[in-house]
């Protein structure tokens, strides 16, 4: 293979002073001077944590770097080399990635909301090796191509780009364009593509299982042998709004009545088994007690809603919003709950009379890429459920039954650790 043009090498110690500098041009500080990395070898550097936001990286070769937790906001990497590169939890919003290379890239549960990778090369057709600027690249696997499962991809531009065999699972893609893509073999396993246009890709072999196709663009698309088994789609499961006894606001009039009344008048809150992922906003509802078990609630707003001890077992609330709720002792056995974000929620015990308590249960919930920055998990029942690169930052977690969780990925401080050490209480 042809050697391309030669870089001009970067090493840490260079990379630091200019990546100090950066930092002084974003809070407009005298001296700063913004960080014009294209054409460079940074091969092996470390950027992790850092903000390099609006930064140019043109052609520069990336390759193993490692970019976890960085900034990279509205930043350059036009044809940038990222072969390998570990861009876990990074943000890339609005970044400029047309024709990047992103063959065996970790962007595992990135925000790459709005990014510009039409025409990108993210796998390659063979797994040979690479000469990347005179420098060998030895692959991670054949056809091994980028893995952005949990990533947002809201509103992104992907048309052209190449993505045989990429990872898109539970990956929140809703309004992307992916037009005249290569996506042949590619995992959309739980990924959200609501609103998307897939108009004339090749999906040959894709894997869409339960996957959300809510009015979806599939013009000439080639789905051939594609999976769907599971996916939603614009038809509704099970009954929907129009079939509920009485319109819902009365229903959530006379639930609040029964609430009021302990049970005398009115009637409870109960829509297990309905689809109501096109209802109107909960948020800030009274809804302790409430039932939904099974039903289909995907999307759903119930921020600060009450929702104390309510039975929301086996539910799907996939991208469902309790931010700030209050979910003491209500029960989320077995619920689909990804990507779910559940930020300052109170998920502590229901304190009861006579110093009793309800624990919530969360046990055997799917709960991957959740957001629970914030809140309190104080003797939460986990046990086995799937926690897998969900957020646990700043949570109390303190008595939290974690006995056959799946903690793959989960996003901790360092005082949280020990948790895990000793998950059972």
């Amino acid at each position: 293979m042809t050697e391309g043009p030669k870089l001009v090498q970067i090493d840490q110690k260079e990379l630091a002073s200019i990546i100090r500098k950066h930092g002084m041009f974003l809070a407009a500080r005298m001296g700063g001077a913004r960080a014009i990395l294209s054409r460079r070898d940074l091969t092996g550097v470390s950027l992790a944590g850092q903000d390099v936001s609006h930064a140019d990286f043109t052609g520069s070769v990336l390759c193993q770097a490692d970019l976890r937790d960085a900034k990279l906001d509205y930043s350059i990497l036009f044809s940038a080399d990222l072969r390998q590169a570990n861009l876990q939890n990074a943000s890339l919003v609005r970044a400029d990635m047309r024709g990047a290379c992103l063959r065996g890239t970790t962007l595992i549960n990135a925000d790459m909301t709005g990014v510009d990778l039409r025409e990108g090369a993210i796998t390659g057709k063979d797994g040979s090796s690479i000469m990347a600027f005179g420098k060998e690249i030895p692959p991670t696997s054949d056809n091994a191509g980028a893995d952005l499962s949990g990533a947002n991809l809201t509103l992104a531009r992907l048309s052209g780009a190449v993505a045989i065999n990429s990872d898109f699972s539970d990956s929140t893609m809703c309004g992307v364009k992916i037009m005249r893509a290569s996506l042949q073999g590619a995992n959309f396993s739980g990924a959200n593509l609501e609103n998307a246009d897939i108009s004339m890709c090749d999906m040959r072999q894709a894997n869409f299982r339960n996957a959300i196709l809510v009015n979806i663009t599939t013009n000439l698309a080639n789905l051939a042998d594609a999976d769907m088994t599971g996916a939603i789609t614009d038809k509704p499961i099970g009954p929907t709004l129009k079939d509920l006894p009485m319109p819902l606001n009365e229903m959530l009039r006379r639930h609040e009545a029964w609430i009021g009344s302990e049970g005398k008048d009115g009637a409870r809150f109960d829509i297990s088994g309905y689809d109501l992922r096109h209802a109107t906003s909960l948020a800030r509802m009274q809804l302790t007690m409430m039932r939904g078990h099974a039903a289909m609630l995907y999307g759903m707003d119930f921020s600060d809603a009450q929702l104390q001890v309510a039975d929301l077992s086996g539910a799907d609330l996939r991208h469902a919003n309790f931010m700030a709720a209050d979910l003491r002792g209500s029960n989320f056995k077995g619920a689909l709950m990804n990507n779910a974000r559940l930020q300052g929620a109170q998920l502590h015990p229901l304190s009861l009379s006579g110093g009793r308590e309800l624990a919530t249960d969360f046990s055997g919930a799917s709960l991957k890429f959740a957001n629970f920055s914030g809140a309190s998990l104080r003797d939460i029942n986990l046990q086995n459920a799937d926690l897998t690169s969900a957020n646990l930052l700043g949570c109390d977690l303190t008595g939290a039954d974690l006995r056959g969780a799946k903690l793959l990925g989960v996003r901790l401080s360092p005082g949280q650790q020990e948790v895990l050490k000793s998950p059972g209480k």
